[in-house]
């Protein structure tokens, strides 16, 4: 009994946090997106190409949560990213305290994209609130398309499911259709996106989304 209230008291701080950052968020019309994933999805790969494509168009900030290293941050800087990293020294994900702490540093009021990469693994980040706009979940095709019912609390609180590394469909005999509707058995309403970030199928759809829910968050 004394750990799970010991838990609840920490999410609900967390929650508190989160509160006021959803308000600075909309205050100052910045979409934020919470990128969770397990190790090896290929989130950062698809941020390299985020990049690329939408610095001209859209002001675009982007928060690294990672154990240790900066590596990430050091390539999302070199595709011509703004990032920042925090490095958790063990901690398995981020909390709201943690964004609130990185964004009193960061020269960003909007209007525009922040984007979270949280740390690695789909289980420690679904329960914490960051303020965010949208949690979007990432599958790629070497980890199975029977994840969903593995993790389902990240897939019931996401509302965007994008499947990655589909050249690698065949090869790794993923189902996305199957992966889909396992996700949409635990969250029906959740919508799902498939692409390729080395052979560009599919990342249209993904640049796409971003900037119609930056220009909602924006006239909002």
């Amino acid at each position: 009994m004394k750990t799970i209230s010991i838990r609840e008291n920490v999410l609900a701080e967390n929650d508190q946090i989160a509160s006021k950052l959803r308000e600075r968020f909309c205050r100052n019309k910045i979409f934020t997106v919470n990128i969770i994933s397990s190790p090896g999805s290929g989130k950062t790969t698809l941020l390299e190409k985020t990049i690329i494509a939408l610095k001209d168009d859209l002001d675009i900030q982007i928060i690294v949560g990672d154990v240790k290293t900066e590596n990430d941050a050091g390539r999302l800087k070199k595709a011509g990213g703004k990032a920042v990293q925090i490095q958790t020294s063990g901690a398995c994900h981020l909390d709201a305290r943690m964004i609130q702490k990185i964004l009193n540093v960061m020269e960003f009021n909007g209007p525009g994209l922040l984007i979270i990469e949280n740390v690695g693994n789909l289980v420690c980040p679904a329960s914490y609130d960051l303020g965010e706009d949208v949690k979007v979940v990432i599958l790629s095709a070497p980890e199975g398309d029977e994840k969903p019912l593995k993790y389902p609390a990240v897939f019931h609180r996401a509302g965007l499911l994008i499947i990655t590394k589909t050249d690698m469909l065949e090869l790794c005999n993923f189902d996305s259709q199957a992966a889909y509707r396992n996700a949409a058995q635990i969250n029906p309403s959740i919508k799902c996106i498939k692409l390729s970030a080395k052979t560009g199928e599919g990342m249209q759809a993904w640049f796409d989304w971003l900037k119609d829910n930056v220009a909602k968050k924006i006239s909002s």
